[in-house]
């Protein structure tokens, strides 16, 4: 068992001769007279069984059985000079002759050492299978005139059959407390409390108690627990405590709570602690009730059993009103509530609340006294007797109507009641008869009926009629006569023959009389449901109702037109109806012989029972009519006689009266005789308990009217039955085992035939799998066990808390049933995430009693599988074969063995799907369908729908499409109908206009259309060959080193913290110590706080310094990221204030990067969210950006201004026309020709470069861009057959200058067809390039090739569109696509081949609409907390819980601010940057025209975390006016998201904490500490006057001694190295003067950068040879 008995014996009792001295565990031991030499002794007594039961036949010659074995010890501490040592060790008694004696030693205060024997005894047990009967008993007798207490052990008996597994005790307050760990509660001893210990399993043997037993070390198989020996707190109240039994509780009155004694303050002053239940504390209160219109009354309160309440009380009436008590010994007064504070009590909640009062200690604050207090409002009763009766001062005042408690508010002294009888009130009456539509006065009897006084209304009478109130005027005799008076009434309908109506006499409007005997008016109509004479006849006699012969029908005696002669009445001359008539015969069968019951239905059958005695005749059988069952005039019930063989069949035959034609009456249809017999039974055998539903068939089974199965001698119960069976439910036996003969009576026949029902042994289970459910039952459970077929409808049941459910089975086998569980019967337990346990598990195995509950499962429920919408709108989109993921949790229970499975069924709208699944998903493999279809999840008795998926075919046009083609279609139409308008106004003019004109719009018309179809035709390719081509390719991210040095320093590739410090090796070490020494004061935050404050207050220290000195501080406390979040806090707190208190808009805040907390907090998230980039945020990028480029290369783009055909950017779109082709050419792989051919798309108006570019980009697809070779140091070789090859350039001799511009050649130049061979070849040093190297190919293709192929800094592409100058020699310029617009030497019928070039930012659209998909998965996975399984970043809510702190201590609630902050904290600060410039993050080359797309996206991700309104006009531009409809929609996303990271809970400090240790960890050595340390300290050199000075007005700095210790760092601890490696003025005038030459030479070579490292030692050398002096004159006068 995993539960521990805690028992407690009555105190026990110690005796000492001469006197006895009773203590709580200290006994004395004494003579008559104690020696004074001798102190008071402790003795300890602890027994503990042992665990293995040894035979008693080492022991016990005649006892063959087991023994229960007791160990016991005395040990005694002796104080003084421990003289009594051998005294008492040798008076120990002998437990038995059958005791093992042993010895120990005790060793003393003063180091004495005194012999203790311990002894172990056994006891015989008679039988292993029963507990003792007798009580074990330890006693140790007085012996002679020596020492020797007495000690009773009260009776405690254990049950010591298996059950038993452990016992531990020990003496507590003079208690013996027992731990027990058994199947059941011990007897003879105060078992108080059962606790549930392990989880699981049994409890080990093994208990022990901790040592100053508090605690009770118990183990399971799996677990250690610590169990205290008390759980006082769980009591709260004094009766609970002081009731439980448990002797460690007592009460601790001015706390209110249940404790050890030891922890209630001031325990030892009189009645603060209690231990008796008798000395709880009692309260009383004089009044114990007022009435609500009371207010501040005095209450005198009387408190039993309290403590000294010197510190002061307080009164509480609950949460009304709380008031100082004045204490007076045991007693306090205090006032009731005020008016204000008063309950407020209505009609609906009685005429009274009971409120507890409670007395307050003033001392602890905490109530530890109460009281229940009634408050009454006698307003609420509406009638006098319930007025007078409330038990509460209420009085009626009769003639105002009302109840109060103050008798003084009564108008008149006579109108005052308070006694029932003096109540104005109606008086019973018998009946009030009132036939409808008779005019007739009602009378009524009544006492203290008041006199309306001078301007009240007098009485009337309300009868509600079937709802419809209707008042009577009523006069009042005197006050004990009322009389309604004379009116008709009528209600609807004949389905009532009387309708009783509630009357209610009232008077002055409203005023009711009380009608405490509830008297009703009953009205009545004769003829209805009084069809028949008899019935009318058999009407109550006060009815007045006749049989009225002339009209066959039944009326009032006034009603009837006809004489006294023609009328029939009760009990009148002629009280007699003729023609009886049979309606209905049951049954119509019956045994011959006899004693059926035969039912007989008709009209006119007698009013008295003697007028059919005798007169009754079945088939010509006398049958004896039944007075029980006999009902005027309506039902006869006879008794069949025995019939004639001869006798068949006949009808029934009733005389009423006399036997005459007109008394008479016969039926139609017949009675039969007939034989019932029995054929077979089934089932033919049943358990014994009985509780089998045995079918029994035969013929005629259904005649007689009473039917009954004997078992032998025991009945089976009959059922049903039919004309061919009878069903009845068995008993069970008490003959036991075995067969029985069947028989069955029918009446009074007899029906035999040799049937036989065999009782067998009741089923058993012996085992269910599994022994496991969840909370919604309905999964299969396989039970085994014998003789499971016998049973025909087994059931499985669950009952908990008095809560069953049951649910079906199937026998499969006489071994084995099918069962599905059943539903655990707590319903809010559904919603538990704890497995429980029923209370009872079993089956309902017809009467088997055995079963209802077994005692030997374990049976268990887990929580009920919980599943997840499949998204937030409910609607999941997808693709065909796309599996569909259902996320939730408890998809598998823990069962033991770890199999725990469940039987899943998911329906796509009607077609089930394969599943896959694990805890916390379900896969599902999608049907091949679509269209919307609704998810639905079935498991055991769940029944759940996640939301709908909407599988959409693979449309080569999307809804965006179609939206641009509509746009574009829509702005044609418009253009149309401008020029026609223009058309027709211009058309007067003459013949020569209209015509030019209508050439011009047939030429635009024709182009429009051309450009609409071309981009239709690629809208529908597009989306299909962006989705194939991106799959399978690798992502090329950046190491963490080269990812950071991107963002950290941009543009610069080769940076001096990625180097070691570089310094001559004899002062290698020197410089080193000085930088470790300016190390520490990095790591000191007072002083790095005050360094960047101080650098910052600088005029000097520009942006880029702000930046440059952030980005070294990160690279340095890069292996201390705790460290550099506590200071990045503590910046950014002081940027929050200073922007506040310039008051500047909140929203201003981190906009720009204006201070080194700003570039640090972007450092900070690159550091941090480099592993989301990875695992989740960097493929979406990278696929947006190869999406971007592969669109953009599909068109034309000129390789010398950047624009393309297709662009997200106005600026870097071509509005011309540009005619191209797209071509295939098989180029062979460079590093191996014999491998297969690579084809790649390339167009006939791209560059030779370009081309080599593409063909580079599908050779080396996944190969990272550092790592593949350069277009530059390649050539394109056209190969045509095996001789043929010309190498292809974008400038050779062939090339083609027209006036001053020169084209650079193209494929179509040099006519390369479709399919052709191509190779890339190392370059060549041709004729043409050797002699024109130094032309133009110098000036102008090698601009436009660095431009194209940079890699650098993103700061040199802000300028994409390159300027086209002419070559400084030959004055050409050169051109590609389209020549520069700036240059005015352009013809004027080039402008005549354009067209309106707004026309072509319909391929804005076009664009936009094919990477939307890229765009939307981007932004969702950014603005998305979920992330394919990961959890969002810890820094991310940190640094926004932060932000939400800081606006909280500045009283900042303005939404808006709160989430221009987050904006501007992490989008602005860091993914803007990640989105702009990718190639921080991946090895990629980024083009201008995919750099300009790339800013479009970047700028619409700023919009959407924008909480302005953008409002947007035709002069907006271009990129803002494209992504107008989808902002909302990311607004909403980015809302979302800070709502959602907002809910997340917390993160606390020591988690960020060991989150950026592990973060430091990783990363620790990617950049070198020293060379970071060297470049921050040249800013020391630079500032030196101003940091020291800011450092001493600094108190936390003062009391480190910062400045002083900056000093000795600048001045004496190696100051010439340091000086010298970082030529920057340190100190004062004096020195810059000594040391100016040398400093500049320095300078100036570090500037130039040109001079040898051995002349840069020689400089140092000789720098410091001159500044010996002045350093020698340094330390002197501070030695001084």
């Amino acid at each position: 068992m995993s539960r521990i008995n805690i028992c407690a014996s009555e105190p026990l009792t110690r005796i000492s001769r001469g006197s006895i001295r009773t203590a709580l565990i200290t006994v004395a031991f004494t003579r008559t007279q104690r020696p004074a030499r001798f102190p008071r002794h402790v003795c300890t007594v602890r027994f503990t069984p042992l665990q293995t039961v040894l035979p008693c036949s080492s022991y016990f010659s005649s006892v063959t059985h087991c023994c229960f074995s007791v160990f016991f010890s005395i040990s005694v501490a002796v104080g003084g000079n421990g003289r009594a040592s051998g005294a008492v060790a040798n008076r120990l008694p002998l437990c038995g002759k059958r005791c093992i004696r042993g010895t120990a030693h005790l060793e003393s205060n003063r180091r004495n050492t005194f012999q203790v024997t311990t002894y172990m005894c056994f006891f015989p047990l008679l039988d292993t299978k029963e507990d003792i009967s007798k009580n074990v008993t330890f006693l140790f007798p007085y012996n002679g005139s020596q020492w020797g207490p007495v000690l009773f052990v009260p009776n405690i008996t254990l049950p010591l059959n298996k059950a038993l597994a452990r016992v531990e005790g020990f003496l507590f307050l003079s208690h013996l407390l027992s731990f027990i760990r058994v199947d059941g509660p011990s007897r003879g001893a105060l078992q108080y409390e059962t606790i549930q210990v392990v989880d699981n399993g049994p409890i080990l043997r093994d208990m022990a108690f901790s040592a100053d037993q508090h605690f009770l070390y118990v183990m399971s198989e799996s677990q250690l627990t610590s169990v205290p020996v008390e759980a006082c707190e769980q009591y709260s109240s004094c009766n609970e405590c002081l009731g439980s039994g448990d002797p460690h509780c007592g009460w601790c009155v001015l706390h209110s709570m249940c404790t050890r004694k030891e922890k209630c303050e001031r325990s030892s002053e009189p009645r603060r602690f209690t231990s008796d239940i008798k000395q709880c504390v009692r309260l009383s209160v004089h009044p114990n009730n007022i009435s609500v219109s009371q207010y501040s009354v005095m209450l005198v309160l009387e408190a039993h059993n309290v403590p000294e309440l010197s510190a002061g009380v307080n009164c509480t009436f609950e949460d009304l009103a709380e008031m100082d008590g004045l204490v007076e010994g045991n007693r306090i007064t205090c006032s009731s509530p005020a008016e204000k504070e008063v309950p407020r009590i209505v009609v609906d909640q009685g005429d009274h609340q009971i409120v507890q009062l409670y007395l307050k200690s003033k001392e602890t604050g905490l109530a530890f006294a109460n009281t229940s207090f009634v408050f009454y409002n006698c307003s609420v009763h509406k009638s006098c007797l319930s007025c007078v009766g409330s038990p509460y001062q209420c009085h009626w005042c009769k003639y105002r109507h009302t109840c109060t408690h103050d008798p003084s508010s009564c108008s008149f002294q006579e109108g005052r009641v308070k006694q029932p009888e003096e109540c104005p009130q109606l008086l019973p009456a018998d009946h009030i008869l009132v036939p409808v539509n008779v005019v007739k006065p009602i009378t009524l009897r009544a006492k203290n009926l008041p006199q309306p006084q001078s301007g009240q209304r007098g009485y009337e009478c309300v009868l509600t009629i079937q709802g419809v109130e209707q008042r009577v005027p009523a006069l009042r005799f005197n006050s004990s006569s009322v009389q309604c008076q004379n009116t008709s009434y009528s209600y609807d309908g004949m389905e009532m023959s009387s309708l009783p109506v509630d009357l209610t006499v009232i008077w002055n409007g409203d005023f009711s009389i009380d009608n405490p005997a509830q008297n009703k008016v009953h009205l009545y109509k004769c003829d209805a449901r009084r069809e028949s004479c008899g019935l009318c006849l058999k009407a109550d006699p006060l009815f007045g109702c006749v049989w009225c012969k002339g009209e066959n029908r039944c009326s009032l005696k006034q009603h009837c037109p006809h004489p006294q002669s023609m009328w029939l009445e009760h009990n009148g001359i002629n009280s007699k109806c003729t023609n009886p008539r049979i309606t209905k015969i049951t049954p119509l069968r019956g045994p011959r012989e006899g004693g059926t019951l035969v039912t007989i239905r008709g009209e006119n059958l007698g009013l008295e029972f003697s007028e059919i005695q005798d007169h009754v005749k079945v088939a010509d059988v006398q049958c004896a009519p039944v007075p029980e069952g006999y009902i005027p005039a309506e039902q006869i019930v006879c008794e069949m006689g025995k019939a004639q063989q001869s006798q068949f069949a006949g009808n029934v035959q009733v005389c009423v009266g006399e036997c005459r034609p007109e008394f008479m009456a016969k039926s139609s249809k017949y009675y039969y005789f007939v034989i019932p017999r029995l054929s077979s039974l089934k089932p033919s055998r049943g358990p014994v308990s009985g509780g089998t539903i045995v079918n029994i068939t035969g013929s005629n089974l259904d005649a007689g009217s009473n039917v009954s199965i004997m078992f032998k001698d025991q009945k089976c119960t009959f059922q049903r039955r039919g004309g061919q069976w009878i069903t009845c439910r068995s008993h069970a036996s008490m003959q036991g085992y075995g067969n029985v003969s069947i028989s069955v009576f029918v009446d009074k026949a007899h029906i035999h035939k040799d049937l036989k029902f065999e009782y067998v042994e009741d089923p058993t289970i012996t085992k269910l799998e599994p022994e496991w459910s969840i909370f919604s039952g309905n999964t299969p459970v396989t039970v085994t066990g014998t003789n499971l077929d016998i049973i025909q409808n087994p059931l499985i049941r669950a009952k908990y808390k008095n809560m069953e459910t049951v649910n079906t089975c199937q026998v499969l086998s006489p071994t084995i049933m099918q069962c599905m569980a059943p539903e655990f019967p707590n319903s809010p337990s559904r919603q538990k995430e704890v497995p429980e346990r029923p209370d009872e598990f079993g089956f309902i195995l017809d009467n088997v009693q055995s079963v209802l509950a077994l005692n030997n499962t374990n049976f268990i429920y887990f929580p009920n599988p919980v599943f997840e919408p499949v998204s937030v709108s409910g609607v999941q989109e997808l693709k065909p074969g796309s599996p569909i993921i259902l996320k939730g949790r408890n998809f598998l229970p823990p069962a033991p063995g770890g199999n725990g499975k469940l039987n899943y069924t998911v329906l796509i709208g009607d077609k089930p799907c394969t599943l896959t699944v694990s805890d916390t998903q379900l896969l599902c493999e999608s049907p091949n369908l679509t269209g919307r279809h609704k998810v639905l999840a079935r498991v055991g008795g769940i029944e759940f729908s996640p939301g709908v998926v909407h599988i959409t075919s693979d449309s080569p046009l999307s809804s965006t499409a179609v939206i641009s083609i509509a746009g574009a279609g829509g702005l044609l139409i418009f253009f149309i109908v401008i020029v026609l308008i223009a058309y027709k106004r211009k058309s007067r003019e003459s013949d020569l206009t209209l015509k030019r004109l209508q050439m011009q719009m047939d030429n635009l018309e024709s182009r429009v259309a051309l450009e609409c179809k071309e981009a239709f035709a690629e809208l529908q390719t597009d989306i299909h060959e962006l989705t194939s081509d991106l799959d399978g390719a690798g992502i090329p991210f950046l190491d963490y080193r080269t990812y950071t040095m991107r963002v950290l320093f941009p543009g610069i590739e080769e940076h001096p913290v990625l180097r070691d410090l570089e310094v001559p090796g004899y002062r290698q070490e020197q410089v080193e110590k000085g930088l470790k020494l300016f190390g520490q004061l990095i790591n000191n935050k007072v002083f790095l706080l005050s360094f960047i404050r101080t650098l910052e207050s600088q005029r000097g220290f520009s942006m880029r310094d702000r930046g440059n000195v952030a980005s070294l501080i990160m690279t340095v406390l890069q292996s201390k990221l705790e460290y550099a979040t506590d200071v990045l806090k503590h910046l950014l707190s002081d940027l929050i204030d200073k922007n506040l208190e310039s008051k500047n808009h909140p929203k201003l805040l981190l906009r720009r990067t204006e201070s080194v907390a700003e570039k640090m907090l972007t450092n900070w998230f690159t550091f941090l969210l480099y592993k989301f980039l990875k695992e989740c945020a960097g493929e979406p990028l990278f696929s947006l950006f190869c999406a971007i480029k592969q669109q953009m290369e599909k068109g034309p783009i000129d390789s010398i201004t950047g624009e393309a055909r297709y662009s997200l950017s106005e600026d870097k779109l071509i509005r011309q026309q540009i005619d191209y082709k797209t071509l295939v050419v098989n180029c062979m792989h460079p590093d191996n020709e014999k491998s297969p051919e690579v084809q790649v798309k390339a167009l006939n108006c791209d560059t030779i470069s370009q081309v080599k570019e593409k063909i580079l980009d599908a050779i080396y697809k996944n190969v990272p861009y550092s790592h593949r070779p350069k277009a530059s140091d390649m050539d394109l070789e056209w190969r045509q057959g095996r001789v043929v090859r010309v190498i292809l350039q974008d400038e050779d001799v062939t090339t083609k200058i027209e006036a001053d511009w020169k084209r650079l050649n193209i494929v179509s130049h040099y006519q390369v067809t479709d399919n052709a061979v191509v190779a890339l070849v190392p370059k060549q040093v041709t004729a043409y390039n050797s002699v024109n190297n130094s032309t133009v190919s110098r000036t102008s293709a090698s601009k436009y090739e660095n431009m194209i192929k940079y890699t650098g800094s993103p700061d040199s592409l802000r300028s994409r569109t390159p300027m086209i100058t002419p070559d400084l020699e030959s004055g050409v310029k050169v051109w590609h696509l389209v020549k520069n617009h700036e240059h005015g030497d352009q013809k004027e019928g080039d402008r005549g081949s354009k067209m309106v070039s707004e026309i072509y930012l319909t391929r804005l659209l076009a664009t936009k609409g094919t990477l939307q998909k890229f765009v939307d998965d981007l932004f969702e996975t950014i603005f998305s907390t979920a992330h394919r399984g990961s959890a969002l970043p810890l820094a991310i809510k940190y640094m926004f819980d932060f932000l939400d702190e800081q606006a909280d201590k500045h009283n900042i609630h303005d939404p808006h601010v709160r989430h221009t902050w987050k904006s501007n904290c992490l989008p602005l600060r860091f993914w803007v940057n990640v989105i702009k410039n990718p190639q921080f993050v991946f090895d990629i080359h980024k083009s201008s025209i995919t750099d300009a797309c790339l800013s479009v996206v970047a700028q619409t991700f700023m919009d959407s975390c924008s909480t302005s309104e953008h409002r947007l006009g035709k002069d907006s531009p271009s990129n803002k006016l494209l992504y107008a409809k989808d902002i909302p929609s990311y607004k909403s996303w980015v809302e979302r998201y800070y709502s959602d990271i907002n809910k997340m809970p917390a993160i606390s400090d020591q988690d960020m904490n060991a989150y950026l240790a592990e973060q430091s960890r990783m990363h620790m050595n990617e950049f070198n500490t020293m060379s970071s340390l060297s470049e921050i300290y040249s800013y020391v050199g630079k500032y030196s006057e101003e940091i020291v000075s800011a450092l001493e007005q600094d108190d936390g700095a003062r009391k480190q001694r910062l400045a002083y210790k900056l000093e000795q760092l600048m001045r004496n601890r190696y100051p010439a190295e340091l000086r010298l490696y970082f030529p920057l003025t340190f100190l004062g005038e004096s020195q810059e003067r000594n040391s100016e030459s040398t400093s500049e030479k320095v300078r100036n070579e570090r500037a130039g950068q040109s001079m040898s490292t051995s002349a840069l030692v020689g400089q140092q050398d000789a720098a410091l040879r001159e500044n010996t002096g002045v350093i020698s004159e340094q330390k002197k006068t501070q030695a001084v």
